[in-house]
């Protein structure tokens, strides 16, 4: 087992498939399915079970993932000291994100600030809200990136609004129109991802405040792999605009507006410790962040 393939397993299992994991990583979808296979073949098991959902963790791959993502923080960090000890470095920022985020933000917002400060070393680590929000309190993280985040020790700037959106592909109809009532929906067949997340529960509570039960047909562990399905026809979902944003321009996804409820409204909120001044490398950072989301707005 070699940190290659540890990192390569953690981003497959993120990003629900062989092809994202590989744009991730900056590798050709090969080398992915050559780690992971050598990974597997090392451990003796199978890692991944390509399922009605996609992708997923095997019971093996479930296993391995809380003692993998250790070993790739520890080596994040022991490159970040020695990094510090070199005379030519230019800092280094440690940045915490939510899933979609790091999926289909960060990479933008990267290359922006790649190009202002090319010699930064810069650390990212993925998890739920919550967990972006331990991690800055904890000091593993200086910025974090997340959703309708909110504690006292903590300063929250809202960046705007990334809503939940309906979508259905253009080929594959379930719904007539680009307007609908939630009773109608809830009768389609719908994907849902990433139980326990806070983008579930939002929908989730959306037909229960409704009195309505869901016709969930495929719940999945992903985004990527929910829009997948929508892809297929196989059933509406409930997307962050920002996971659909490139689909909605070229139409090959649908949004449906809901008549007779509320939009599923959520804040993109940048936090940081409010008893600590920001670092010289996080301020062009959040310059680029916000770059990134003026150009996304503007090809809305």
């Amino acid at each position: 087992m070699d940190i290659d393939q540890v990192e390569t397993f953690l981003a497959v299992g993120t990003f629900g498939g062989f092809r994202r994991a590989g744009e991730a990583l900056r590798i050709t979808q090969p080398a992915v399915s050559a780690r992971i296979k050598a990974l597997e073949g090392d451990l003796g098991v199978t890692l991944f079970a390509r399922g009605r959902g996609g992708l997923a963790l095997s019971p093996a791959g479930r296993a391995l993932r809380p003692h993998a993502e250790p070993i790739l923080h520890a080596v994040a960090l022991a490159r970040q000291a020695v990094h510090e000890l070199r005379p030519q470095s230019a800092g280094a920022l440690q940045i915490a994100a939510a899933l979609s985020i790091c999926a289909y933000l960060l990479p933008d917002v990267l290359e922006r600030f790649r190009t202002a400060r090319p010699r930064v070393l810069v650390t990212v680590r993925s998890g739920h809200s919550k967990e972006v929000l331990e991690m800055v309190l904890a000091g593993e993280a200086e910025i974090g990136l997340a959703r309708s985040l909110h504690h006292p020790a903590v300063e929250t700037v809202s960046l705007g609004d990334d809503p939940l959106v309906l979508v259905q592909h253009r080929a594959h109809p379930l719904v007539r129109g680009r307007r609908a009532r939630l009773e109608e929906v809830a009768d389609r067949p719908l994907v849902f991802f990433d139980r326990g997340s806070s983008d579930w529960t939002l929908t989730h509570g959306l037909f229960r405040r409704a009195g309505l039960v869901p016709n969930v047909t495929l719940e999945v562990e992903t985004i990527e792999t929910a829009k997948k399905m929508v892809e297929r026809g196989l059933g509406l979902a409930f997307l962050p605009h920002l996971a659909v944003s490139g689909e909605l321009r070229t139409a090959a996804l649908v949004a449906i507006e809901i008549a007779d409820a509320e939009p599923l409204s959520r804040s993109l909120d940048v936090i940081h410790p409010s008893h600590r001044a920001l670092s010289p490398e996080a301020l062009p950072f959040l310059q680029s962040l916000r770059a990134a989301i003026r150009g996304t707005r503007a090809r809305r």
